[in-house]
């Protein structure tokens, strides 16, 4: 996904107890990771779920399929839909 040439350059700094510090070093070793690699594996994991959860609607069943049928419906747009589609073309110049 990353650019695998590019340098490790840039730095994360922050400060933690000590109880969580041995924790997250206990957790590098049994995956037989320095605590280094652990860190940035386990943030970039957590970082993408993030980012995913926030781009994505999950809908129960019955909103799926409400939701199906209106996009196959014959309905014309509302005056609401109209205006937010005239604002969204007149961001996107």
């Amino acid at each position: 996904m990353g650019d695998t040439t590019s340098r490790n350059n840039a730095r994360l700094s922050f400060r933690l107890n000590e109880q969580n510090k041995k924790l997250i070093e206990r957790a590098a070793r049994s995956c037989g990771q320095t605590v280094t690699e652990y860190a940035v594996s386990t943030l970039m994991a957590e970082a993408r779920e993030t980012l995913h959860k926030s781009h994505t609607t999950e809908l129960s069943q019955r909103d799926s399929e409400l939701f199906l049928a209106l996009l196959d419906s014959d309905a014309e747009p509302n005056e609401a839909l109209e205006r937010a589609a005239d604002t969204y073309r007149r961001q996107r110049v």
